[in-house]
């Protein structure tokens, strides 16, 4: 692992390695325990690879009362646990810990129910974004959010970072579409919170669930919302010479009271991987190309269509082309939602950012970026919700040369101070994790954070769950009983709290 400050290991926890294993196996029989270094290599990160760490032992639990029994063994031990869905974060949410028992929830891969008269599917977490909607499509229904990784990434881990995709503009990141949840809290008890009801009785803990990056507990079950596929969906492609030309109109299609299904932006180095990639057609001459989809009764759709276009011409596009077709419609978005693996292909290595900014200050920030690009010396490929105003920049970058990596977190965390002064915030649907953890000092006062970390303790008072994620690693908890201070000094100040 690179010079990222995580917490000390626990000395006592590694000594007792062989009777933590023994003990797991008793929970967990057969092949659900894994702790030899070669079994667990596939788990020493998620999808920020910048940073690897083994885990202490991989669990692999199959059913809500071994994961029950599990952490409460290892809240009765003081045992850190990581979970982790299927590894797809990319702000190092799952990136376990030298001391803690990695909880895989990757078995939990079952639909539970499906009850299309109150519009809901019920879910292991294990489930797969698009596995929801692959249950539900022959009969005319589909899950609404959509993640470029779906095909991999886990309903509960969607539930863990508050994910989103191309279609959160109008339908909502997944905040908007869970509607209950079954949970395990770190001294073993199993709590469920909402169900297929559309409004909760009492405190709205389910949305402080929703976004809670495993800090608080163990999702065990997953209650969605579906919905029933619009009659017309068709998607355009716009093309523009400038960034600013296409940051405007989107803002533009906003302000006119337009809501799209979808409306990505890619600037012309995303372009030409995606192209080169997928073959969807995208105009190679333009720097900036937006995807916007409308859907709903065809009639609606194509007066929507009609104003988009009179929207994109005002804003001097150069290009315009409507799909024709289901097939075609899927092309547009086929290239959209490979841009990632595309990027990947013109360049040894990319670090991707996420964070959010008004929509109006689109066009000063992607100038901005352009700026730190050539002070950092690293190219940048942007691929985003533009509707939403979720940035999703891709920073270029050569691991095996010396120093671009640090550069390419310079440059990265330099673009997140650029959203937060604009008026935006840290992340949009990647999570904190330890990828933004020690930013949030340039988006929190310590009265805000200390109110999060009261919450954190009030869940988890021990601090077992995913600990060194999220709170800044000097964030010191001194006031919650965690830490004795003498005399008001504090003891060893030169050491890292969490």
């Amino acid at each position: 692992m690179t010079s990222l400050a995580m917490p000390t290991p626990d000395k006592k926890t590694l000594a007792n390695r062989a009777e933590i294993v023994a003990q797991l196996r008793e929970i967990v029989p057969g092949e659900g325990v894994v702790d030899t270094a070669n079994g667990m290599r596939v788990f020493e990160s998620d999808g920020l690879t910048a940073y690897r760490q083994l885990p202490m032992v991989v669990v692999l639990p199959e059913t809500v009362a071994q994961v029950s029994r599990i952490l409460k063994y290892c809240a009765r031990e003081n045992i850190r646990v990581v979970p982790r869905g299927s590894g797809t974060s990319l702000s190092g949410g799952a990136l376990p810990l030298e001391d803690a028992v990695l909880l895989v929830m990757s078995r939990f891969n079952r639909i539970l129910d499906i009850d299309l008269a109150n519009r809901t599917v019920t879910a292991q977490p294990g489930v797969t974004n698009l596995g929801i909607t692959r249950a539900v499509e022959d009969q005319g229904f589909y899950y609404a959010p959509d993640p470029s990784s779906q095909i991999a990434c886990s309903i509960g881990g969607n539930v863990a970072e508050n994910s989103g995709g191309v279609h959160s503009l109008k339908y909502g990141l997944t905040a908007s579409n869970v509607l209950g949840i079954e949970m395990v809290l770190i001294n073993g008890d199993i709590i469920r919170l909402g169900g297929k009801h559309l409004d909760s009785e009492g405190l709205d803990l389910l949305g402080l669930m929703t976004g809670s990056e495993g800090l608080l507990a163990v999702i065990t079950e997953v209650t969605v919302r579906v919905l029933q596929k619009p009659e017309t969906a068709r998607a355009a492609l716009i093309g523009f010479r400038t960034s600013e030309q296409a940051g405007q109109c989107v803002a533009d299609i906003i302000a006119a009271g337009i809501i799209p299904g979808g409306m990505e932006m890619m600037d012309r180095l995303a372009i030409q991987a995606a192209e080169d990639f997928v073959h969807a057609g995208y105009p190679l001459h333009v720097e900036a190309l937006l995807i916007v989809e409308l859907d709903g009764p065809e009639a609606e759709v194509d007066d929507l269509l009609a104003r988009v276009e009179t929207i994109a011409k005002n804003n001097k596009s150069v290009t315009l082309k409507v799909s024709t077709s289901e097939a075609e419609r899927m092309v547009f978005w086929a290239g959209r939602k490979a841009a990632f693996p595309a990027v990947g292909r013109i360049s040894p290595d990319y670090y991707c950012m996420d964070g959010t900014i008004p929509r109006k200050a689109l066009p000063q920030v992607l100038k901005g970026m352009r700026d730190l690009s050539r002070h950092y010396g690293l190219e940048v490929a942007n691929v985003f919700h533009a509707g939403d105003g979720n940035l999703h920049p891709l920073i270029l970058y050569d691991a095996n040369k010396p120093g671009e990596l640090e550069k390419a977190e310079g440059f990265g965390a330099d673009i997140l101070r650029l959203c937060v002064k604009v008026g935006g915030v840290l992340t949009g649907e990647h999570g904190v994790g330890i990828e933004k953890r020690d930013l949030m000092g340039e988006m929190f006062n310590e009265v805000d954070l200390d109110v999060q970390m009261r919450l954190k303790v009030a869940f988890d008072p021990q601090a077992l769950l995913n600990p060194g994620k999220v709170f800044p690693n000097l964030h010191r908890c001194a006031e919650l009983g965690r830490m004795h201070v003498s005399g008001g000094k504090l003891a060893f100040p030169e050491i890292p709290r969490f």
